[in-house]
C-alpha cells in the first residue's frame, strides 16, 4: 500500500470510529425494550469501533492536510465501507439474510434511496427500523459533513472533503468563512427542522417510535418506512400533510434555511430562483396529475384524486419514495411524469438527488442561448442565474455531469435487461437507484421492493446509488489512470 494513502486511512479511521457512536442510539433503545436486537447491535458497535480506533491510531503519524485527490478517494471510501458495518446488526438479527441484501439496505439508508430488500417491516423489532432511519437521516446530511467540523481536531482540513461531498454545481461557495462553520451552521439547520418534524408527526397522530423513524426518512428524503404499507398503514390526510411540508423544506437548498434563519427573514426564500422554479414545477404537476386521475375516473371527486396526488407526486419528486397508494394502478402517464421529476425537482444542497434543478435550468439556459448564438453569432448573451452571469467552466462542468449521468443510466439499463429483466423495470431500478428516489414501476414498483432481484442485479443497483449520492465525479474518477499517478 503506498504510503501516500496512510492519510486517508487515519481520516477513514476517525470516521469509523465516530460513526460507531450511531449504534449505540438503537442499542439503547433495544436495551430498554428487552429486544433480542441487543447483543446484534452491541456487536456491531465494539467492531466498527475497534475496527476504526485502531485504524486511526496504526496511520496517525501520518495525517497531513488533505489535497483534492485526497478528498474524492476519502468521499468514496466512506460512503462505500460504513455500509458494510451498518449492516452488521441485520446480518446478525436476521440470519437469512445474505450481506449482498443486508449492504444493498444499509446503502440504499446512506445514500437515502428508500429501496428496500425487506419484507414484514410491522414484524421487526421497532431498534430495526430506528437503525435503518438513523442511517438515512445520518446519510442526508452526509457522516462527513460532521466529520468536517471536526477534522481540525487532528490536524487536518476540511475544506476538499467538504467540497467532494457537498451535491450540486456551486460547490465552492461558502455560507461562512470558515469551512467547518459551514458544515456545524448546516447541521444545526438540520437538526433544528428535523426536531420540528418530529413533533409535527406527534401531533399528527404518529407514535414516538414512528415519528422519530419518519423523521429520519422525511429529512434526508430517503422515504424508507416502518411499515410494509408505507404512508397507505396511517391513512391519515394530516399525517401525510406533514410530511408533505418537510418533503417541500428538505427538498430546498439548506444554505436558503440557514440565510433565512440567520436573518430572520423569509426573503431567502422569496428571492432564490431554484426554489421557485421547483415550487412552480410541483404546483403545475401536482394539478395536473389531480386532473388527470378525475377525467380517468380513478377517484371520484377532485378533492380525494388530489389527496393522492400531492402526496405521491411531492415524495416522488423529491426523491423521497413513500407511497400512500399503489400509484403503478394508476395510467402509465401519472407514474411516469412522477419518476420525471425525480430526476431534477430537488435544489442545489438540499438532501435529494438526481441532477438538480438548478443543473436543469442552467442547461436549458444554455441551450437557448446556442439557438440565439445561431440567429446572431456576434451577440453577447452570457448565461444568466438571477441576474448572476454562470461562468463557462460551471456550464462545462454540468455539460459533463449531464453526459455521464445518462450514460451512467442507459449503462445501468441495458446491463439490468442483459440480466433478464424486463425494459420497465430495469429502466426505472435504474433511475430510481441513481436519483436516489427508491420506487420504480414494474417488479421494483410502489407494492414491491428489490427482493426479488439476484445477487448482480443487487449489486449493480447498489453500485448506482453510491454513483447517484456522490454525483458520478467523486466516484468515477476512481476509475481513471491518472488519478492513481503520482
Amino acid at each position: 500500500m503506498q504510503r501516500s494513502l496512510f492519510p486517508v486511512l487515519t481520516v477513514l479511521g476517525f470516521a469509523l470510529a465516530l460513526f460507531s457512536m450511531s449504534f449505540l442510539v438503537p442499542l439503547a433503545y433495544a436495551w430498554w425494550n428487552h429486544e433480542p436486537t441487543t447483543r446484534s447491535f452491541a456487536i456491531g458497535f465494539l467492531l466498527t469501533f475497534s475496527v476504526g480506533a485502531g485504524m486511526h491510531l496504526v496511520t496517525r503519524q501520518f495525517r497531513r492536510e488533505l489535497q483534492v485527490r485526497d478528498g474524492f478517494l476519502l468521499v468514496s471510501a466512506v460512503w462505500s465501507t460504513l455500509p458494510a458495518f451498518s449492516a452488521i446488526p441485520l446480518m446478525l438479527h436476521l440470519p437469512g439474510l445474505s450481506f449482498t441484501d443486508a449492504y444493498f439496505e444499509t446503502v440504499s439508508g446512506l445514500t437515502t434511496t428508500g429501496a428496500t430488500v425487506l419484507s414484514g417491516l410491522d414484524t421487526l423489532p421497532a431498534s430495526i427500523n430506528l437503525w435503518r432511519g438513523l442511517l438515512a437521516w445520518m446519510g442526508g446530511m452526509g457522516i462527513l459533513v460532521l466529520a468536517v467540523a471536526i477534522l481540525p481536531l487532528l490536524g487536518v482540513g476540511g475544506s476538499q472533503v467538504f467540497k467532494a461531498e457537498t451535491p450540486g454545481p456551486m460547490k465552492d461557495s461558502k455560507l461562512t468563512p470558515r469551512i467547518t462553520e459551514t458544515a456545524k451552521s448546516l447541521y444545526l439547520v438540520y437538526l433544528g427542522i428535523s426536531a420540528a418534524c418530529v413533533l409535527g408527526y406527534r401531533l399528527a397522530g404518529m407514535t414516538w417510535v414512528d415519528a422519530f423513524i419518519h423523521t429520519g426518512t422525511t429529512m434526508s428524503l430517503s422515504g424508507f418506512s416502518s411499515h410494509d404499507a408505507s404512508f397507505g398503514y396511517f391513512n391519515s390526510p394530516a399525517i401525510e400533510g406533514v410530511a408533505v411540508v418537510f418533503m417541500l423544506l428538505a427538498s430546498i437548498n439548506f444554505g436558503i434555511h440557514f440565510l433565512a434563519w440567520r436573518g430572520r427573514s423569509i426573503r431567502p426564500y422569496l428571492t432564490c430562483p431554484e426554489t421557485r422554479w421547483i415550487f412552480a414545477v410541483l404546483a403545475f404537476s401536482v394539478l395536473l396529475i389531480s386532473v388527470y386521475l378525475v377525467v380517468n375516473h380513478q377517484y371520484a371527486s377532485f378533492s380525494e384524486a388530489f389527496r393522492y396526488a400531492l402526496f405521491n407526486t411531492v415524495s416522488m419528486a423529491s426523491t423521497t419514495g413513500y407511497a400512500n397508494t399503489d400509484f403503478a394502478q394508476w395510467p402509465l402517464f401519472t407514474p411516469s411524469l412522477m419518476i420525471l421529476l425525480s430526476i431534477f425537482t430537488t435544489a442545489a444542497g438540499s438532501t435529494g438527488g438526481g441532477i438538480k434543478m438548478m443543473r436543469a435550468v442552467i442547461l436549458v439556459k444554455q441551450a437557448s442561448r446556442e439557438l440565439s448564438r445561431i440567429l446572431h453569432p456576434r451577440a453577447v448573451n452570457p448565461v444568466r442565474v438571477h441576474n448572476t452571469a454562470v461562468e463557462n467552466p460551471v456550464i462545462f462542468g454540468i455539460l459533463a455531469f449531464m453526459l455521464l449521468y445518462g450514460m451512467s443510466v442507459i449503462a445501468i439499463t441495458m446491463t439490468l435487461m442483459f440480466s433478464g429483466l424486463d425494459p420497465l423495470t430495469a429502466a426505472t431500478a435504474a433511475l430510481a437507484t441513481i436519483n436516489c428516489t427508491g420506487p420504480g414501476l414494474g417488479e421494483v414498483g410502489p407494492s414491491h421492493n428489490f427482493a426479488a432481484f439476484n445477487d448482480f442485479q443487487t449489486w449493480v443497483c447498489t453500485f448506482a446509488m453510491l454513483l447517484g449520492r456522490l454525483e458520478m465525479f467523486p466516484l468515477l474518477v476512481l476509475f481513471t489512470p491518472t488519478f492513481w499517478r503520482k
